[in-house]
């Protein structure tokens, strides 16, 4: 089995492209280091993005090495039928663009973080527990970022049978990353996610145009009819994996991805102003549907490859019924094999810049939530104030402690969930919570904060979707069924807790800078 994994065209000058192009972001971290003076540089670039600016990085942020990976996986295990994500989160992304639902106001009241807005509109304890919940939810979610985006590196070079290549690559990338997001914060990103976001886009659309080459657009869709049946083509029908819960619970996940979950929220928050971020939605929710879609067809093309090659068939679906390999390396090992030379380097040298965006962006974001929204409002309880300089060496500290944590966990983790459902439970800890206290403190005056508090605690129950959870509770429930109650027992635990336990006065923030932290 080693010698049919490490079959692959990665050359020498490949290896030399993927080195050069993380030492290039390197440099732009430490020649940016020099524009950051305070937090608002550091976390939101001085909200100084244009509007082309903005939707670059967004999508590159949001089309991070982990959204190929786990993409790709969905394409692998459920055919031309996981295509309704996509479809779900462009469609949901362009309302957003076009109500300005949850960004434009949140962008209107100047904060820079979520839980910010937590303090404005209900207290501070309410934005203490709201950071708390915000970076469990987020931190457990980006867990498994490093070891999915190192399997890829792994795979596509050809070292995936090598024990040691997957966790000396993690230590490797997650060095690199915390090095220059350190030194740059988020100017440094919106930098890097720039210049990955015109490499990968190339890279994509180049690496569909080899795969179609090479397998044959008719060739593709017979198969997956064939060994998938209707099922791989129709995710309402029984045996396709989805189901119409699973596509309600990506309706929402499409929100969730671009008006709740603060690596989005952080750019519309950086935008110029809230005009801007309506049009920065509109046009980005293009790119948001476009990045599931091509990774999906990848691993759909990595089914065809590996089921019409019989030595890569029996690797991935042995016949003796055992367990296969690891499908997460199905894609990368597709793509090693049908592009050439030169070509694998650049993108793979594009996939490496996602992950670096994608981390960067993400240990900032949980990072600054620790410092704004958790560390400073409790010092600030005890009358200490901490100092800009010293919130961004806070902010630093964070970041290299939680970067220690995704080495760690990616490394321990032996859960059965597909990377996408695990990520989408982990992010439910947060976000049902989150999506509670959004809707009602920005659309119903009546919430309370009391409500609020009760709602972020509610949100725990996401953590039940997880298989090592379920396996000590000896239960079996579907992700989907575990997120959708968890949203809607959040919901009405906002709703009821605020008409038992009311504000004795209204919270309702009605300027941008009343109860500016």
């Amino acid at each position: 089995m080693d010698e049919i994994l490490r079959q692959t065209n990665f050359t020498t000058i490949d290896w030399v492209i993927v080195i050069l192009y993380p030492l290039i972001s390197v440099g732009i971290g430490l020649y940016v280091r020099k524009y950051v003076r305070n937090m608002k540089d550091f976390v939101v670039a001085g909200r100084g993005m244009g509007l082309w600016l903005g939707i670059a990085t967004i999508t590159g942020t949001e089309l991070g090495l982990i959204t190929v990976m786990y993409s790709s996986q969905k394409g692998f295990t459920g055919g031309f039928a996981a295509f309704h994500i996509a479809l779900a989160a462009g469609i949901v992304t362009f309302i957003v663009g076009v109500t300005g639902f949850l960004v434009y106001r949140l962008r209107k009241l100047e904060v820079m973080t979520i839980p910010e807005f937590y303090e404005k509109r209900f207290d501070r304890k309410t934005r203490i527990l709201g950071g708390i919940m915000m970076a469990l939810g987020g931190i457990l979610n980006m867990g498994l970022f490093l070891k999915v985006g190192s399997m890829f590196l792994v795979g596509i070079t050809g070292l995936s049978a090598a024990s040691w290549a997957l966790p000396a690559v993690m230590v490797f990338l997650i060095v690199l990353v915390l090095i220059y997001t350190c030194l740059g914060g988020m100017i440094s990103v919106v930098i890097a996610d720039y210049v990955q976001f015109v490499v990968l886009s190339i890279g994509l659309l180049l690496a569909c145009y080899l795969a179609v080459d090479n397998l044959g657009w008719t060739n593709i869709v017979e198969t997956v009819k064939q060994e998938m049946g209707k099922g791989g083509i129709d995710p309402t029908v029984e045996g396709s994996g989805f189901g119409w819960q699973y596509m309600i619970w990506m309706g929402f996940l499409g929100l969730v991805s671009c008006g709740i979950w603060p690596t989005s929220v952080a750019r519309a928050l950086a935008m110029k102003s809230p005009k801007v971020v309506k049009r920065q939605f509109m046009f980005a929710s293009i790119s948001y549907m476009i990045r599931f879609l091509i990774p999906y067809f990848w691993g759909i093309c990595a089914f065809v490859f590996i089921m019409q090659n019989a030595e890569l068939k029996e690797v991935f679906f042995p016949g003796d019924g055992s367990e296969g390999y690891n499908n997460l390396y199905s894609m990368p090992i597709f793509l090693g094999r049908i592009l050439p030379a030169g070509l694998i380097g650049i993108i793979t040298a594009g996939m490496v810049a996602a992950f670096m965006s994608t981390h960067d962006s993400y240990l900032l974001c949980w990072s600054s939530v620790l410092t704004q929204d958790v560390v400073a409002p409790i010092s600030k309880s005890f009358g200490k104030e901490i100092s800009p300089k010293g919130r961004v060496t806070l902010s630093r500290v964070f970041i290299i402690a939680i970067g220690a944590y995704v080495l760690y966990w990616g490394l321990i983790y032996k859960g059965s969930d597909d990377i996408w459902d695990y990520m989408a439970v982990t992010g439910a800890v947060y976000f049902s919570g989150a999506f509670a206290l959004l809707l009602c403190g920005l659309y119903w005056k009546r919430a309370s904060s009391t409500g609020a508090f009760l709602a972020l605690l509610t949100g725990l129950t996401a953590i039940l979707g997880l298989s090592p959870v379920q396996g000590l509770l000896n239960v079996k429930w579907p992700s989907a069924t575990v997120g959708l109650c968890s949203i809607g027992a959040t919901t009405l635990v906002m709703i009821i807790g605020s008409l038992l336990f009311p504000d004795r006065k209204n919270n309702q923030p009605t300027t941008a800078t009343e109860g500016a932290a």
